[in-house]
């Protein structure tokens, strides 16, 4: 014992440590603001000569000393460390925070599917796939698995979940949210919100981090389609949909936000003080910490052109609520905010207020307690448990979108040909966050796991399955390029087979490096399924893509459709188990599938979009065309609805629905079956929505086994945002449906108020 009092007394004279300043009286202006200053890892070390990245004592020490940094973002050299070298990162640097600064450092990683940026860690589904599953525990458990792993290696916050609602197939970052719906993104974010952080957002424990919703408030529809570039959006519609995921978020206990890169309706979101301070600190009354997204404060005066130069994109974002600015390479921002605090342009209280924030959020992380963990006590971290959850939710986000003839499940036996770009690549099955930022080294650090190919050799026998791609990806050239295609090789290789499994869609990519021109699949590929349709074998089309890609001039050529999306590390297995039948279908498609350009909706859309054709001088066509609708998703056994009820035909706004539904599995497989209730408002004083998603609920049954499934229905879901702001709940007739059955029920006269959700 006296030999470890006096290890403790060495390493304090030599450190020096300062006592923690647990209160934001006990830090000066400088340190106030270097709290609201978050750098990028590389900032602080530099790599040896084997490229292993290390702190560097000398530059860690002026950053923290001189400018008494408070967070830090990102993998070094954005790639995965393994564990241990994370280990002696945080350690290294929480030393020095706490020597200098007295304050513990909070470091956050985009860990949007797993244990993004750690290698031997475990990479889950991509959230889309997670919405797939239209289970709330899938959500929540792989949320929960990836913090422990998260806190395993000493970080405490991720910048996840995504909830900007992927609502434009044009976007690149649809893959990272929960699809299109606002009722769905709510629900999934609060799951993982509670799965990340735990029961008690007051006290977060060793085994969860702080989360940190994105990208408040509207990014996912950009009118150009690309991504962080300006969107028009309805008041109403950004108050009744965009912010409902938020909110839910924030009911759940969120520790933090992460803003918009771009702008709404000409104001970008980082200057906007009614979005950022009115809406989401003052009218709900949360008390977390608002960052910005990757260098956004430099946004305002070199894209948005709403600053004249860094100081005043300074001024504007913080006074607009901001609380700490994601800067990442520069220290600028330290020197100009102390200056426009002494100029009086940016007021002491709004500094204290900011700070505050990241204080609290510190004290809640336990970070001045325990600022690092020691990965020994983390025995489950990339082990069998996480493993078996991350094949479980792959198999269960996939979507059998047609199936002709039975062709699935495929026999054992039958000889197979598995081709195309996607065939045999982990790259593909993991999308980007996936070890890098874009993704494209991930075959180097997952090669243990199962390509589609490699795991319908294990699936059906090695001797029955044979590789020829036809169309390969250049993986030295842009994410999107291929090379030179070679689809009479696989037209030859199919002679052979019984069964063709088309593996095609898109290599990975993520943010702007993934703008499209064209949301229609390559030639190439269609070319591939094109030629391989004409050998006269019956083609199995797996879809393997971050967001719907159009492919209607193949779709037709298909005996069957299966969209497996960006599954992770498990989704080789989960497919072939899922081919072979040992694992049954139960993934809906959480976003409309466009047919064609022209034609991009969403499941909710306006009945005045919708029109025959119209004779006269307004001759056109209207219609709504999709390849597949929102929640298709098809089986290997089948489901018959029965008995819809209500419990009250008339109601009040402060009224709770019952709606029942009885749901039999009528085929031979156990199966589960993801039960949607949606409403309709019949007449109202804004063009209604066709339908809502308001609640749904996923239930497993066996062959012949029936239930009841009941929903509480609170009657003020069902009002909207009106013209004037305001929330509405209209007299009048509504339909409530599950599957093809209808009710109705009336609401006896109309109700209007101003608070912020429901």
């Amino acid at each position: 014992m006296r030999r470890f009092f006096i290890i403790i007394l060495v390493v304090l004279a030599t450190c020096h440590v300062q006592a923690a300043k647990t209160d934001i009286s006990q830090l000066t202006l400088e340190e106030k603001i270097g709290q609201m200053v978050q750098l990028v890892t590389d900032l602080f070390g530099t790599n040896d000569a084997k490229g292993v990245f290390h702190i560097d004592k000398t530059k860690a020490d002026t950053l923290f000393s001189k400018y008494k940094i408070g967070s830090i973002l990102n993998a070094p050299n954005t790639c995965a460390p393994t564990a241990q070298q994370w280990e002696e990162i945080i350690g290294d640097i929480q030393r020095l925070s706490m020597k200098h600064i007295g304050v513990p450092c909070l470091f956050g990683l985009d860990q949007n599917h797993g244990s993004t940026y750690t290698q031997g860690g475990t990479l889950f589904p991509q959230n889309i796939n997670v919405a797939a599953t239209f289970n709330r525990e899938v959500a929540r458990q792989c949320a929960e698995a990836t913090a422990y792993e998260t806190r395993a290696v000493s970080v405490p916050w991720t910048f996840s979940p995504t909830l900007d609602l992927g609502r434009d197939a044009r976007w690149p970052r649809i893959y990272e949210n929960f699809g299109e719906d606002c009722y769905v993104n709510a629900e999934m974010g609060k799951a993982q919100t509670l799965g990340f952080q735990g029961e008690d957002p007051n006290h977060v424990d060793e085994h969860h981090v702080a989360v940190s919703l994105k990208h408040y408030l509207g990014y996912s529809v950009p009118w150009s389609g690309k991504d962080r570039t300006p969107a028009y959006i309805a008041p109403a519609l950004l108050r009744e949909k965009f912010f409902a995921p938020f909110l839910a978020g924030i009911e759940a206990g969120a520790h933090s936000i992460m803003v918009n890169s771009a702008s709404i309706n000409g104001m970008p979101v980082h200057a906007n003080h009614e979005l950022l301070t009115t809406w989401l600190k003052e009218e709900t009354g949360w008390d977390g910490v608002l960052i910005t997204d990757w260098a956004d404060v430099n946004n305002l005066y070199t894209r948005e052109m709403v600053a004249k130069d860094k100081k005043d994109a300074l001024r504007i974002a913080i006074n607009a609520g901001i609380d700490m600015i994601m800067e990442p390479y520069s220290v600028d921002a330290c020197v100009l905010l102390k200056q426009l605090v002494e100029e009086g342009k940016v007021p002491m209280s709004r500094i204290d207020d900011a700070v505050s924030r990241i204080l609290r959020m510190k004290q809640r992380l336990g970070l001045f307690q325990h600022p690092t963990q020691r990965l020994k006590d983390y025995p489950k971290f990339g082990g069998e448990e996480f493993a078996k959850l991350a094949l479980e939710g792959a198999a269960e986000s996939m979507v059998l979108l047609k199936n002709e003839g039975n062709i699935l499940p495929m026999e054992k036996g039958k000889k197979i040909l598995v081709t195309g770009p996607n065939a045999n690549q982990m790259r593909c099955l993991n999308g980007g966050w996936s070890y890098t930022w874009q993704g494209n080294r991930t075959d180097e650090f997952a090669s243990q796991y199962n390509t589609i190919y490699e795991a319908c050799c294990h699936e059906f026998g090695e001797e029955n399955v044979r590789l020829c791609q036809g169309v390969t990806y250049n993986e030295k050239g842009q994410w999107w390029e291929e090379n030179e295609p070679d689809i009479d090789a696989a037209v030859r290789a199919a002679q052979g087979v019984d069964v063709i499994v088309a593996c095609i869609g898109e290599n990975s990519y993520t943010e702007t490096p993934g703008n499209l021109t064209d949301l229609t699949l390559s030639e190439n590929q269609r070319n591939l399924v094109k030629a391989l349709a004409k050998t006269g074998k019956p083609i199995v089309l797996v879809l393997n893509e971050g967001r719907p890609r159009i492919i209607a001039d193949i779709v037709p050529l298909a005996q069957a459709v299966v969209d497996i999306m960006l599954p992770g590390n498990e989704g080789g297995d989960a497919l072939a188990g899922l081919l072979s039948g040992r694992f049954n279908f139960s993934g809906r498609l959480p976003y409309t599938y466009p047919s064609e350009i022209n034609s991009l909706t969403n499941y909710d859309f306006k009945k005045s979009e919708e029109s025959a054709t119209m004779e006269g001088a307004y001759d056109y066509n209207a219609k709504i065309t999709q390849q597949w609708g929102f929640g298709t998703g098809l089986s290997y056994t089948t489901f018959e609805y029965g008995n819809l009820q209500v419990d009250k035909e008339h109601f009040t706004k402060d009224d709770v629905l019952t709606v029942s539904i009885d749901v039999t599995n009528s085929g031979g497989r156990t199966g589960k079956e993801s039960v949607l209730l949606y409403s309709s408002d019949l007449i109202a004083s804004m063009v209604p929505d066709g339908r809502r998603l308001r609640q749904f609920e996923k239930i497993e049954l066996q062959p012949g086994e029936k239930r009841t499934v009941s929903f509480s229905l609170p009657a003020r879901d069902l009002a909207f945002v009106g013209y004037d702001g305001r929330w509405t709940l209209e007299e009048g007739e509504f339909v409530l449906s599950i599957g093809r059955l209808t009710t109705k029920v009336v609401c006896d006269q109309t109700y209007t108020w101003d608070t912020p959700n429901r």
